[in-house]
């Protein structure tokens, strides 16, 4: 299975499970993760033709070192069909979509704890990705982040949730303005890493735009449903040259004031104290990670 950080998970992709043409696009796409979905992008009618087509993706997703992820649909409709094929296949997560309440997480934990038992799985290796996609999975992330370790994030949504909120779909995404906000507040009280909702129009200096605004507000992940979004959205959510060289200035400003036994720096104009200097060092550590920090953070 692929182990990649959370924060590190800068894009998931999501994906129609019965269109093979579709999972070459996903694949080509540069998208950390990619989200087969067997819901809403799969009529009923071919969930069957999308189940036997999930070995190999999630094969090609291994090869590519591609988180492999798989939207399920409800236990209580074609879920526990969906899973049995999707454990066979043996993913990095499980996505369920619509959660709202522990007792959904709960079940799903179970479930997928036989199938590991079954397969000889290290148990609790198969992650629980709650898809939010209404105003209650927006409210009760907490809760659901509680259920299980396998929750280490939590999606919110787009269309289903600007749908439950009553709200006119725009653009520019004013809508879901609030529950963007609440949601990352509540996820990280959690513990766990919060992606944004993704931008479902086909203008990408829009998405840009979006995910431009979700990384001030602290996101550094970002749902997608269009592949050609993925190359500019992992650059928006990759720490850039200046933003490091500011992160490196930071620190070594505020380490210099404190070898000389002042509480504070003055860079560039800011009075550096620790929670920036901090954060300065998350930003380095995290590009690290990433790759586009040589040596040591």
């Amino acid at each position: 299975m692929v182990r990649l950080d959370p924060d590190l998970r800068r894009t998931w992709l999501f994906g129609p499970g019965a269109d093979r043409a579709a999972h070459v696009r996903m694949l080509d796409s540069g998208a950390d993760a990619l989200i087969l979905d067997l819901e809403d992008f799969t009529p009923p009618a071919r969930r069957g033709e999308a189940r036997d087509l999930l070995d190999g993706f999630v094969s090609e997703c291994r090869r590519r070192q591609r988180l492999a992820a798989i939207r399920i649909n409800a236990l209580e409709t074609d879920g526990l069909l969906d899973l049995a094929a999707a454990m066979t296949a043996r993913p990095d997560v499980i996505a369920y979509p619509m959660s709202d309440r522990a007792g959904q997480m709960h079940a799903l934990d179970a479930a997928i704890s036989h199938w590991e038992n079954r397969f000889d799985l290290d148990q609790g290796s198969t992650e629980i990705l709650p898809v939010c996609e209404t105003a209650l999975g927006v409210v009760e992330v907490r809760t659901m982040a509680a259920v299980s370790p396998r929750i280490r994030c939590a999606l919110l949504g787009a269309e289903d949730l600007a749908n439950d909120l009553c709200a006119e779909r725009g653009a520019d995404g004013l809508e879901l303005d609030y529950a963007r906000r609440r949601f990352i507040l509540e996820a990280r009280a959690s513990g766990i890493e919060p992606i944004d909702a993704p931008f479902t129009f086909s203008d990408v200096e829009g998405a840009v735009r979006e995910a431009t605004l979700s990384r001030r507000l602290g996101y550094r992940s970002k749902s997608l449903v269009l592949p050609e979004h993925a190359p500019r959205l992992n650059e928006v959510f990759t720490p850039g040259a200046d933003e490091i060289a500011h992160a490196r200035a930071i620190v070594a400003g505020f380490d210099a004031a404190r070898s000389r036994g002042e509480d504070r720096a003055l860079v560039d104009g800011l009075w550096v104290e620790v929670p920036t200097y901090r954060n300065a060092r998350r930003l380095m550590d995290r590009a690290h990670r990433l790759g586009v920090l040589p040596g040591e953070a």
